[in-house]
């Protein structure tokens, strides 16, 4: 790797942790992060060298936690869930609720978005994943019988018949045929509940992690563990870069970045004395993050409330 991640900007974004961050996929220059301050921000990425991002709306209306959320591929509207037990479409333009998606019992954890912006699933701490249209109708509900264990994520598998992945706090992951309502696999692995999954740009693999800090990457095609990646500690987030083969995971103490064709350790990023002589420590851990479109840079949300933007620079031999 001829090139490092360096932190090169702070910026004070929320009054609580800063749960969520998400990307336009059409819109390099439109993210959104959401917060344990109920408050959802609508960012564009500035040219000014100074600041790196605008807020452009602000939108209110969650009564409790905002715990995921999602952009539209044009950025024009956000999917967010939030502990309050509801879902809430978005329209960006007036920053007004469109919908509010109701049938939820507890806190909703996670929210994800179908490729063709038709279909919403969401996951719970009522044990349930549930599919919704955009007029907030639920479609459907998946839980096994007997099931008694929080749905942590949430996300759709492309293909010719789209699937459902979710991750579970019994340490399990199952896949989900939406035209039936039956499970089509279900993997293991883990020793300790998974607090995320991440599925590659081309939908070929899966990373999940969670309390054991072993990252494990799945071939989704295969539906099988291919290798595990160790972090060293609890894992809150994972996400795969969008033009390299890069996997980056936050944890309690740092922010690991491997190559998936070497499995090499390519960074441990943490604000040490190069980055304003301030140390990430379990207080301020990152529990976010996510990468810009083109993958110049790398944003991570963190419990102080802080986004950080962390760009890549050339090495010095």
């Amino acid at each position: 790797m001829n090139k490092s991640l360096n932190l090169q900007y702070t910026i004070e974004a929320h009054s609580g942790w800063l749960t969520s961050i998400s990307t336009a996929l059409n819109d390099f220059k439109i993210f959104a992060t959401g917060s344990r301050d109920y408050l959802i921000l609508v960012w564009e990425i500035s040219k000014n060298q100074d600041c790196f991002a605008l807020i452009k709306k602000r939108l209110y209306g969650h009564s409790h936690f905002v715990s995921d959320l999602i952009l539209s591929p044009d950025g024009k509207f956000c999917i967010s869930s939030s502990w309050d037990n509801t879902l809430r479409l978005w329209d960006l333009n007036s920053g007004k609720t469109v919908r509010r998606f109701i049938g939820h019992k507890k806190d909703v954890l996670s929210v994800a978005l179908s490729s063709d912006n038709r279909l919403i699933v969401s996951g719970s701490r009522d044990n349930t994943v549930k599919l919704w249209n955009t007029l907030g109708e639920c479609k459907s509900t998946f839980i096994e019988q007997k099931q008694t264990s929080w749905v942590s994520c949430v996300k759709f598998l492309p293909g010719e018949e789209p699937l459902i992945l979710s991750s579970y706090w019994d340490g399990f992951i199952k896949l989900w045929k939406i035209s039936t309502n039956h499970i089509k696999s279900k993997l293991s692995g883990h020793k300790g509940y998974i607090n995320c999954l991440a599925v590659s740009p081309d939908g070929s693999l899966c990373a999940s992690g969670g309390k054991d800090g072993v990252v494990m990457l799945w071939d989704l095609q295969e539906e099988k563990h291919l290798y595990s990646l160790d972090s060293g500690d609890v894992i809150n987030s994972l996400c795969f870069s969008p033009n390299r083969y890069w996997l980056c995971a936050s944890t309690q103490s740092g922010i690991k970045v491997w190559d998936l064709e070497t499995k090499d350790l390519l960074e441990d990023l943490k604000l040490n004395k190069s980055n304003n002589s301030e140390e990430i420590k379990k207080n301020i851990a990152c529990i976010s993050t996510k990468w810009t479109i083109d993958g110049s840079f790398f944003l991570t949300g963190h419990i102080d409330g802080k986004l950080r933007i962390w760009g890549l620079e050339q090495k010095n031999c």
